[in-house]
């Protein structure tokens, strides 16, 4: 074993007895003391179906570490459930969740000087905080991702969760009754696991295997196959491995790593949300990264997956297709994914991908081939102008008319916005404003599916454009803009809009802009008064006051010392 494992600073020596004493309490014999302790952060809970099988790939993971000659120490950590606290004050917490996982697996790992860590997650925000801790404190590491929900049925169609909120505006408009609303959420989600889209659980899943802190395949499995526990095991015997050779995520979270990421969320249609986790990463392990590498990755990279929720698949039927690694095979190919990249296995991505088929089986159509994508450019584009000097982020797969000029509906949180919508207050061509929802006004920067889904159920997908300085979820497409920065808690330019104010959205030419007169902007900027923060006690309170720009990825270590 190499002398600098962490954790024979507790295990060793007559002056450390008492540390010792502790660890055989929990398990360790006289000959475990030289093993590398092993963490398994294990983010299982009932409180969501993403979560509720990760009990089971912990326990798995703990027997490979043992048989591999670890010792493991498993330990808990959080999730909120997005899906559950959509549309609520509770989604508030979401985003600060991802801070509260990344700090408890920081603060466990370090303060118990654990040699390596396996973190297993389900719901949106374990991903990213895992991930965030992993770059943090570059120890031998690896993310088990918890797996996918397969798809709910109902006449002949499959349902995600998404389904259930697009037909809440589909029973609002009147388009469906009473009991088709109750049908559909009665089949939506059959199971355990993410959300079954390309939503952000599937996406930050993808992009991990991609950066190679997952193991291949691993970000498509569906929670409840066989395949999952054993790639947990797996996953497992691979990190004890790397611990013996200290394979670092600073050797795999590289520059190159993350470009490959943003290569394969453009290719699979992924979620907005990576792009906010992405930098969030990057800033933590010291790779340097800003919204317009995003932009140049999506000029050259096409998508060339056919994934729900513009699309017609399920992650699952990606994995059946050949899942990530033939999309990165047919990347690879291209000279759009950078082969010499290391990975956790020791291996780099050209060696994982040696056996991989270059074009996609003629069987399946989740994977378009390379001639005939889905779109020519990827679809997370990050737009600028007036209304968002530091930037902001547009998804627009799927978005038959990628331009809109309107005039702006101002509301001041996302149920305003909601009521509106249901009520049917909101027309074609308008362009509906959600602000003091970013990081620090919301705060927790909430997702807006609920008021996207109501806009495409109420058939106003393609006729009206939605800006807002929160996210949205995974599951939202149409003419959305989110992430707008600055936010307009601290003075930004959305918080500036009025009533009826002419706003241009413009997916071709990056543009968001208000067509107001600097003059006018000025005058309104002058008068402007912060509003007074909306907790004052407790994590919300303490996030606002810590929380970066959603423009270098809403952290909140920036700045500390």
């Amino acid at each position: 074993m190499p002398e600098n494992l962490r954790s024979q600073a507790v295990t060793q020596g007559v002056q450390r007895s008492p540390n010792r004493a502790m660890l055989r309490a929990v398990g360790f014999g006289d000959n475990d003391f030289t093993k590398p302790i092993v963490g398994v952060a294990n983010g299982y809970s009932t409180i969501t179906p993403c979560n509720m099988g990760l009990n089971g790939l912990a326990q798995r993971a703990e027997a490979a570490v043992r048989t591999a000659g670890g010792m493991p120490q498993i330990f808990g950590t959080i999730t909120i459930s997005d899906g559950i606290s959509m549309g609520t004050e509770g989604m508030k917490y979401s985003l600060v969740s991802r801070e509260v996982i990344a700090d408890s697996i920081e603060t466990v790992c370090n303060g118990q000087s654990l040699d390596g860590v396996l973190a297993i997650g389900g719901c949106d925000k374990n991903m990213p905080g895992a991930v965030l801790a992993i770059a943090r404190m570059n120890i031998p590491a690896i993310f088990v991702y918890g797996g996918t929900i397969k798809p709910g049925h109902l006449d002949g169609r499959d349902l995600t969760v998404v389904s259930a909120f697009e037909a809440v505006g589909e029973y609002s408009a009147g388009k469906i009754s009473e009991e088709q609303l109750l049908a559909v959420e009665r089949n939506a989600c059959p199971g355990a696991g993410s959300c079954g889209g390309m939503y952000t659980a599937n996406t930050m899943s993808s992009a991990f295997e991609a950066m190679g802190i997952s193991l291949m395949y691993s970000s498509t499995m569906a929670a409840e196959d066989a395949e999952k526990a054993d790639s947990a095991e797996k996953s497992a015997l691979v990190l004890v491995e790397a611990i013996r050779k200290q394979i670092l995520p600073s050797q795999i979270l590289t520059r190159k790593a993350f470009e490959n990421a943003i290569a394969v969320i453009m290719a699979v249609g992924g979620s907005t949300n990576s792009v906010l986790h992405l930098l969030a990463i990057a800033n933590a392990i010291g790779v340097p990264l800003t919204l317009d590498d995003f932009e140049t990755i999506r000029g050259k990279v096409p998508v060339l997956c056919d994934l729900k929720p513009s699309g017609r698949y399920v992650a699952t039927d990606l994995h059946r297709a050949g899942g990530i690694p033939q999309v990165m095979k047919m990347l690879l190919v291209k000279g759009l994914i950078h082969g010499d990249a290391l990975t956790i296995t020791g291996q780099t991505v050209e060696e994982l991908l040696a056996d991989i088929p270059e074009t996609p089986s003629p069987d399946q159509d989740v994977i378009r081939p390379w001639e005939n994508p889905m779109y020519q450019q990827g679809h997370l584009a990050i737009l600028k102008g007036n209304l968002a000097t530091e930037g902001a982020v547009a998804k627009i797969t799927g978005v038959k008319k990628p331009s809109i000029t309107g005039p702006a509906r101002v509301f001041e949180s996302e149920e305003e916005c909601l009521d509106a919508i249901l009520a049917g207050k909101i027309q074609a061509g308008d362009v509906v404003v959600v602000r003091y929802e970013g990081p620090k006004g919301g705060p927790g920067m909430r997702e807006m599916l609920a008021p996207t889904s109501a806009i495409i159920g109420a058939g106003l997908g393609d006729s009206v454009g939605l800006i807002t300085d929160g996210r949205f979820s995974g599951g939202t497409f149409g003419l959305v803009v989110g992430h707008v920065a600055p936010e307009a808690a601290v003075g930004g330019a959305i918080a500036l809009v009025k009533e009826g104010d002419s706003i241009t959205i413009d997916a071709h030419q990056r543009l968001l802009q208000i067509n107001v007169s600097e003059e006018e902007l000025a005058q309104r900027r002058a008068q402007w008064q912060p509003p007074a923060p909306r907790y004052q006690r407790g994590v919300l309170a303490k996030y606002a006051q810590l929380v970066s720009s959603s423009s270098i990825g809403a952290v909140t270590d920036l700045n500390l010392g």
